[in-house]
């Protein structure tokens, strides 16, 4: 997904940014309570969209949780949890998921939630361009009665309800949906509406909604979004109180140190070479796994994530995220640094002097091209840089054998599984899954396992993978958020920005 580049040229790279917030904001100093006080969130991107099937899952979720619900929600891990649907229960073949709805909701325009409302939204949102991916393998869904949903999938698909929980189960009213105004005017049954003083692209303010069915979750009023793409206007903006909850760089944490605000921290992306070449069908060097076994040994991950990403993440051999199901914390061992062994293997390999290659470069990611050089001389590797814009990057990169990159990670570990393995995505469009029998059988395993030995499967194939050196991850960074003391941030691995749900009273 392109949310993972469009990261780092917001989080890493701040000098890219261009716009800061506009006036207006109200002053943040005084306390938010569990019953009421202001909220205003320093977000790094504007909201890409208001309408849901077109929105991105990682920068929208505080914009469009504050006016829609979603069917389904997720906790800090990533596990789903009930939001408009109460319940919800999965058939013996896996192949059904029938939902419970909640009674008493209405959408703001005065609509009322019913069965048939949430059948609507799920279609338009698996029509949808962004959204569609959360229901690839749906085949239909069914009004069973009012309170009653039922979606019958054309294969077992572990991946549904995570994808629905982060982002792709917001429910809109249905007369919105008829008239095609979502994208500019939503209309959902949210703990908030937008209120007409916002400016676009500048400032967005919230009316409360009275009586909402989860107010407990959505303690503060008023509430407002600012989008400040540049770090340092953000940073000067949690400082004089006009935020109080700010996506944090290096600065923004030694001002929360200096002021006694919150620091939350969770891993979001890893940093590495993206291996796209595995089989060595345009680049035979790479079919090899002692080439890139080499190229793991030579890295120092835990070198570039002090000198580069100053030290805000963990140091990793593995694409599962820290702490999460799927991650095996013995193998960030697995590739110690070694110069000697690297070129041992690639002598071993028959690249005794290394090798020649193209690599593309934006200057997003130059923070780490001087390591790139550094350790391909150590190693005999000539690089020849292809520079280009950002935007040709996300576009041409893939077509390389390998290049820098950031990608995003996934809570959920059978997402982890497709998204960074097995399915084609468009920084591994060619996976090369079939030219290893053993990958593509431990994919397999896991993808058919009972629920209660899927996690020993994907360690497994965790194993498995880092061992072939399917990637070169040199660390896994953070996303990191400050917040004033009265307020608790809880970050989501596959969110860039959390929901509303993830920002509390503390």
């Amino acid at each position: 997904m392109k949310k993972a580049m469009i990261a780092v040229a917001l989080a890493a790279v701040t000098a890219l940014a261009l716009s800061a917030c506009g006036s207006g904001g109200s002053d943040t100093s005084s306390t938010a309570k569990a019953d009421g006080g202001p909220l205003n969130i320093g977000e790094f991107a504007d909201v890409t969209s208001w309408d849901p099937s077109l929105a991105d899952i990682g920068f929208d979720g505080p914009y469009l949780s504050a006016v829609y619900d979603p069917l389904i929600a997720v906790d800090g891990d990533g596990k789903p949890v009930p939001a408009l649907a109460t319940s919800w229960k999965v058939s013996d073949d896996f192949k059904t998921v029938t939902l419970t709805l909640r009674s008493g909701v209405k959408f703001s325009d005065g609509e009322k939630l019913d069965a048939a409302a949430a059948v609507k939204s799920l279609e338009y949102l698996q029509k949808g361009a962004r959204s569609g991916e959360a229901y690839a393998s749906v085949a239909g869904f069914k009004a069973v009665d009012d309170k009653t949903v039922e979606i019958d999938l054309k294969q077992r698909d572990d991946m549904l309800l995570y994808f629905m929980g982060i982002g792709r189960s917001y429910v809109m009213a249905p007369k919105a949906i008829d008239a095609g105004t979502l994208a500019k005017d939503p209309v959902g049954s949210g703990p908030y509406t937008l209120d007409k003083t916002s400016v676009a692209g500048a400032e967005y303010h919230f009316t409360k909604v009275k009586d909402h069915w989860d107010s407990k979750n959505f303690p503060f009023s008023p509430l407002a979004i600012y989008p400040i793409q540049d770090a340092t206007a953000r940073d000067n903006a949690m400082l004089s109180g006009q935020i109080n909850v700010n996506y944090a760089d290096d600065t923004a944490l030694k001002q929360a140190k200096e002021n006694g605000w919150n620091v939350a921290a969770k891993v979001s992306g890893w940093v590495g070479l993206q291996f796209t070449d595995r089989a060595g069908a345009k680049f035979k060097p790479l079919g090899d796994v002692k080439v890139r076994q080499a190229l793991n040994y030579a890295f120092d991950g835990a070198g570039i994530l002090k000198a580069v990403g100053n030290g805000a993440g963990k140091a990793s051999d593995q694409v599962f995220p820290s702490g999460l199901p799927g991650n095996v914390e013995s193998l960030n061992s697995t590739y110690k640094t070694s110069i000697a062994k690297a070129k041992s293997l690639l002598a071993d390999a028959g690249y005794p002097n290394g090798f020649e290659l193209h690599m593309p470069m934006s200057q997003v990611f130059q923070v780490w091209q001087p390591v790139v050089d550094q350790t391909f001389k150590q190693l005999g590797i000539t690089v020849t840089w292809d520079d280009m814009q950002y935007m040709d990057y996300q576009k041409n990169a893939p077509t390389y054998p390998m290049f820098v990159a950031f990608i995003s990670m996934d809570s959920n570990p059978v997402a982890s599984v497709q998204r960074q393995i097995n399915l084609p995505q468009w920084y591994n469009p060619t996976p090369d899954v079939d030219a290893y029998p053993d990958v593509k059988a431990a994919v397999e395993k896991v993808l058919t396992a009972k629920p209660s030995d899927q996690v020993g499967e994907i360690e497994a194939l965790n194993k498995l993978v880092t061992d072939k050196a399917w990637f070169d991850v040199w660390y896994q960074a953070n996303n990191s958020y400050t917040s004033t003391s009265n307020i608790q941030v809880t970050p989501v691995v596959g969110m860039m920005f959390p929901t509303l749900r993830q920002i509390q009273a503390k």
